[in-house]
């Protein structure tokens, strides 16, 4: 049974998308509707890895802060650990929800999308 505010995250991300032309935040809907044991994790020196100093990024998992990074990043995931978020913050970075994304970056440009 999939979490009624999961649901809501997707039915938001499935308007984004039609309103704004944006087909990113409706493979992000799909992905929100997946079972929780399909989902994917990423550590955090992973992303330092994929990524370069100011990126946005989506992952569509949890995040783990296992390694370190280097650089600040804007980061928004279904799910991330505090240490993470921590190091994240601590570099810079910030952790943003679906919904600030989605109004920053309506239209998806700009953001890279990890998975």
């Amino acid at each position: 049974m999939t979490n009624q505010v999961v649901i809501r995250m997707a039915k938001e991300l499935k308007k984004a998308s039609t309103k704004n032309d944006a087909p990113i935040w409706a493979r992000l809907a799909d992905y929100a509707l997946k079972p929780s044991i399909a989902r994917r994790h990423i550590n955090l020196n992973r992303i330092g890895q994929l990524t370069k100093d100011a990126d946005t990024v989506v992952f569509p998992g949890k995040v783990l802060g296992t390694g370190d990074i280097d650089h600040k990043i804007t980061l928004c995931s279904f799910s991330i650990s505090n240490s993470a978020a921590t190091k994240i913050l601590e570099k810079g970075g910030k952790v943003v929800s679906f919904s600030d994304l989605i109004t920053k970056h309506p239209t998806g440009k700009g953001v890279v999308l990890l998975g």
